[in-house]
């Protein structure tokens, strides 16, 4: 599968390591440029390219860029997708931490509807409360008892199942967690968020999560 992942960060480096390793076609990008991926180019064999080329050709795009930097993103970067391309956003709000305050956010708008809009594009949530060196360290073989699930977000039901299929093939179990208007029961503060349970788990902590923000968590 031709994969596009745009940030190398701690998870979409890891991504880039795991996909690579299973065979995909790897590009990945970063807001720095190409000439500074040629470690992780080395190392994996993806496609170092520019944020705008990241998606050329893609059935999955990785969004995986702080929050702020969202709206920053090229320009019809999406636009030389595959057709029907599922489009992950891997994203979190961080407000005091690192993006500063987004009136939207703060007025109860789910994180990844925000992202939805600011690209012009539907997304699945997923990744975003997992560890990075998780990816790397805790796929197991379908069928393992207690392997980790991942909760995942979306609208669109095929996309949403490309998604769960590829979180599968990295060894993870996964729990839809409802359309992107509920997707904010994985985000940071929730019980689900950095939670390493399997498929019982998260559906316990999904269900016990809260809506309102905590102070951490806002502005």
């Amino acid at each position: 599968m031709k994969i596009g992942i745009i940030g190398a960060g701690n998870i979409g480096g890891n991504l880039t390591r795991r996909l690579t390793a299973l065979g995909h076609e790897v590009a990945v990008a970063n807001s720095r440029g190409p000439h500074t991926l040629t470690a992780l180019a080395e190392e994996t064999g993806a496609k170092p390219v520019h944020a705008s080329e990241a998606a050329r050709g893609a059935q999955v795009v990785v969004v995986t860029v702080p929050l702020k930097a969202v709206p920053d993103l090229p320009a019809g970067f999406l636009d030389g997708a595959a057709e029907g391309a599922a489009v992950i956003d891997t994203g979190n709000y961080y407000p005091q931490q690192r993006d500063g305050r987004i009136a939207a956010i703060e007025d109860g708008l789910p994180e990844s509807r925000w992202t939805e809009q600011q690209i012009g594009h539907p997304v699945i949530k997923a990744f975003n409360g997992t560890y990075a060196q998780d990816i790397l360290d805790r796929g197991r073989p379908q069928g393992t008892p207690g392997r980790q699930a991942l909760p995942v977000a979306g609208d669109d039901p095929r996309a949403k199942q490309a998604v769960r299929d590829l979180i599968d093939e990295l060894g993870f179990d996964t729990v839809d967690s409802g359309g992107l208007d509920d997707s904010w029961r994985q985000q940071p503060g929730t019980p689900v968020y950095g939670s390493q349970g399997d498929v019982d788990a998260i559906v316990k902590a999904l269900s016990d999560a809260s809506r309102e923000r905590t102070a951490e968590w806002r502005a």
